[in-house]
């Protein structure tokens, strides 16, 4: 399967970012938000098979030393193919001279670890909806 990758938001239709969001059970928002979160970003990868979105993450950093990944997606009946493996290898070779961190979805740490992530023994957070969190299982 041939995957292409785009590393910026050029004609991105973020209505379809927030329904891939959703088909995969993460948090998302209206199309605008997420548009403004990824034209922030440092980094930016959006993956297409034959033209169609399968899948896509950012990360933010201070360009310096610190680093975090978010929104990393991929469509259900892409996944297992090597394509969040694609978009999470493209962000941490930009961001190689960063520590970075990131918020696995409970039961998806398994493949962040096998991309060398650690579990933090001393992580925290405020969330703003955070019931919503809790009932994820994010916080204890």
């Amino acid at each position: 399967m041939e995957v292409t990758l785009q590393l910026n938001c050029s004609n991105i239709d973020f209505n379809n970012v927030c329904e891939i969001l959703k088909r995969v059970g993460m948090g998302y928002f209206d199309g605008e938000v997420h548009k403004k979160a990824f034209e922030n970003s440092h980094s930016v990868v959006f993956a297409f098979h034959e033209e169609q979105m399968i899948g896509f993450g950012r990360a933010i950093s201070d360009g310096a030393y610190e680093a975090a990944v978010y929104d990393i997606a991929v469509v259900p009946e892409y996944q297992g193919n090597g394509v969040g493996k694609l978009i999470m290898e493209s962000i941490i070779q930009r961001l190689s001279h960063c520590n970075i961190i990131l918020f696995a979805s409970p039961g998806k740490e398994p493949f962040y670890q096998k991309l060398n992530f650690r579990k933090l023994k001393t992580g925290m957070a405020i969330f703003v909806k955070e019931e919503q969190m809790h009932s994820a299982g994010f916080t204890e």
